[in-house]
């Protein structure tokens, strides 16, 4: 039984995940490969990227809570 870690609870955010990685990477100064290939990205790149998007989640869900209590 595989389990695909990748696959999106709500499905209607994989547009806006995909702006968010967008304008990380222009934040960032990394260029996003325009055949979608990410095999030829740098590792420390593709890493930044990944690590501020979390970064940038992790804030959007404290902000969410915080404004609930």
């Amino acid at each position: 039984m595989a389990n695909n870690r990748n696959q999106l609870v709500v499905q209607n955010a994989r547009a806006a995940l995909e702006q968010m990685k967008f304008e990380i990477a222009q934040e960032l100064g990394i260029e996003i490969p325009a055949d979608g290939y990410y095999g030829n990205m740098l590792t420390r790149d593709a890493g930044r990227l990944g690590g501020n998007i979390t970064r940038r989640l992790v804030q959007m869900a404290e902000q969410q809570l915080a404004g609930r209590f």
